[in-house]
């Protein structure tokens, strides 16, 4: 575990933010199921991308990397033709999104599949592939009794009907999406409940249109499917990261001016609505010829719904926490769910640098504070909240230490380069673990 000491400074400058890790994942999926090479440029190879990228390896498509000139990497991958397991074993690290998306494309062949998971993706929900499963005789087993994974799986997908609770999350959709394509026939997914999480699905359609897939989405309830389609390799590049830029532009109402370059306001991404979130908490964030600024800024709370936009909670309670008067954020049941149970993780990170958070079963009550303390923390091994802390740094007046600093690799591992490049500082520390 990284242990860092994090000094309080404004941060100040303009920073090209991270490509997007959900469109980085359907891509590099996208381009392994085509016949022939695709080229995706623009990804940063995070721990969950390298998992992405090693799952596809796994199922047969060969996958190249070159480094650009910004430490991010372009991928030539040759899809898989014809998908095939080369490895019984395929470890998703960390990942909850390679994990949903890769066990549909698994079930596209017949040989047995062991997927394994580390930290608290063993025990993420899985419950809507179990149901399919006992469908459609798909064999399943928990090799471990006391988690979802090692999880082992032996059959094939046919078309037809599947029926699935929206409700859960859109990765179980999306992990349909990208198989049922393939197969030898036509295919429907009926939700049962309201679609949460409806922006990452419109990426997912957006992706997979990109590379010659088509799917008719009738009013976010039905998706109808046909089969006997083949994806097409193309030129790809990824766009820049909302819930990654969220940081900066918080850092840039809370600190001095920040110029957020690559984020298109014209994006798929559902966490694009942290701009308006900023505007109608009175921060001062405009659009200019290089990307979007934001200024320091007298904030107050408002009510934030977050079901559409749950990886934002950790630097919106930063944002309410240094706002007037109380923000309370609603409908964050799956938060629970993530990398950490992110409410409590928020709470109590925040709360330990002299916050007043109180949680809700579905969220966050936030009474606003004129500054944060300095403290110890853990990250609780969560990229999102090792990054609110640092961003919360820069309104504290004494150093805080930081457990579990490594957290970031998940999405962003170049964050703490970034960090300092924008005028943070910090410096690594042995406690003598």
């Amino acid at each position: 575990m990284r242990t860092i000491e994090i000094t309080p400074r404004l941060l100040r400058g303009s920073l090209e933010i991270p490509p997007s890790k959900s469109v980085s994942h359907r891509a590099i999926i996208s381009a392994g199921l085509a016949k022939g090479e695709s080229v995706i440029s623009n990804v940063l190879m995070s721990q969950d991308m390298i998992a992405t990228c090693d799952a596809m390896t796994a199922l047969g498509a060969g996958i190249s990397y070159q480094e650009e000139q910004n430490g991010r990497f372009t991928l030539k991958i040759n899809g898989c033709d014809p998908l095939a397991l080369k490895t019984e074993t395929i470890a998703c690290n960390e990942s909850g999104s390679t994990l949903r998306f890769i066990i549909p494309i698994v079930l596209l062949q017949p040989k047995r599949a062991v997927i394994t998971g580390k930290g608290r993706l063993v025990t993420r929900p899985m419950k809507p592939y179990y149901e399919i499963f006992k469908e459609k005789a798909i064999q399943f087993e928990h090799l471990n009794q006391q988690q979802d994974l090692p999880l082992a799986l032996e059959g094939t997908l046919t078309p037809g009907s599947y029926q699935i609770d929206g409700g859960v999350s859109s990765q179980f959709i999306t992990g349909l999406l990208f198989a049922l394509p393939l197969l030898d026939g036509d295919s429907v997914i009926e939700l049962t409940s309201k679609l949460e999480s409806k922006p990452y699905l419109d990426i997912s359609l957006d992706v997979l249109k990109q590379f010659g897939i088509a799917i008719v989405n009738d009013h976010d309830q039905r998706f109808l499917i046909k089969g006997n389609q083949a994806y097409s390799p193309c030129h790809y590049r990824v766009e820049g990261d909302f819930s990654q830029g969220a940081f900066w532009l918080v850092a840039g109402a809370i600190g001095e001016m920040i110029d957020c370059r690559d984020l298109d306001l014209a994006s798929f991404q559902g966490d694009k609505v942290i701009v308006d979130l900023i505007k109608q908490m009175g921060g001062a964030i405009s659009t200019e010829a290089e990307g979007l600024v934001v200024k320091k800024s007298d904030t107050h709370g408002i009510v934030i719904d977050v079901s559409q936009c749950p990886d934002l909670v950790p630097i919106l309670a930063v944002l309410g926490s240094l706002s007037g008067g109380t923000t309370t954020i609603i409908n964050g049941e799956r938060l629970r769910f993530k990398e950490s149970d992110r409410l409590m993780a928020t709470a109590d990170v925040l709360n330990k640098l002299g916050g007043n958070i109180v949680e809700t079963s579905d969220g966050l009550v936030i009474h606003g504070v004129s500054g944060f303390t300095g403290g110890h923390v853990q990250s609780h091994n969560d990229h999102r909240i090792a990054m609110a802390v640092a961003i919360a740094s820069i309104c504290a007046n004494g150093n805080i230490i930081l457990d579990g600093a490594e957290a970031v690799n998940k999405s962003y591992p170049h964050f703490w380069e970034d960090f300092k490049a924008m005028g943070g500082e910090w410096i690594g520390l042995d406690l003598g673990k």
